[in-house]
């Protein structure tokens, strides 16, 4: 009986330790979080929802003060304003404990080009030095556009991925090219 239980032991610990190098191996064992800016109809929120169930990293929505219209049309040109003169929306939450993510999935619309400037104030407000930023963009036709170059501008201590730009329209059809991209990435748990 002390053999038996003396075996079963060992099992359980070869198997748990097992599971333990599984787990650390999903993002190189490094923390992750997804941070995400989503609007309207919510594509890149199911993106961003979608690393997080492959990835198991945290998740955290960027959000405004102050809401945007919800008419397409002056969501676009208060955008455009807002990228042209500079302008840096107030945020309404922010993520206590930033320094412990290694690994940060970013995701943001497309606007005018580039991310959106709730993006740009979320990046301006956290130092990533030595941290890793995978750009995810959802487009309705201009891809990435300049968002990865402007990322680069903004955190030049960090090291910024190529990033996956996904089409708005089809991000339901998307997710097979978005676990290629985090498999890739050997990011996927």
């Amino acid at each position: 009986m002390k053999t038996t239980s003396l075996v079963v032991t060992i099992i359980i610990m070869l198997v748990g330790n097992g599971m333990k190098t599984q787990a650390q191996s999903a993002g190189n064992g490094k923390k992750i979080l997804i941070a995400y800016y989503s609007l309207r109809n919510g594509n890149t929120r199911i993106v961003a929802e979608h690393i997080q169930k492959n990835t198991g990293g945290d998740i955290f929505r960027i959000e405004t003060v102050n809401t945007y219209p919800a008419e397409y049309r002056a969501v676009t040109e208060q955008a455009k304003k807002e990228l042209e003169t500079g302008y840096r929306p107030a945020l309404k939450n922010n993520i206590p404990d930033f320094g412990q993510y290694d690994i940060i999935y970013l995701g943001s619309p497309n606007w005018w080009n580039t991310i959106a400037p709730a993006v740009f104030i979320f990046l301006e407000s956290y130092n990533f030095k030595g941290k890793t930023i995978v750009p995810f963009i959802t487009h309705e036709g201009s891809r990435l556009g300049a968002s990865v170059s402007d990322i680069r501008k903004l955190v030049p201590e960090a090291t910024v991925l190529q990033g996956l730009p996904i089409r708005g329209s089809a991000v339901a059809d998307a997710m097979p090219d978005v676990q290629k991209w985090l498999k890739d990435l050997e990011m996927i748990k």
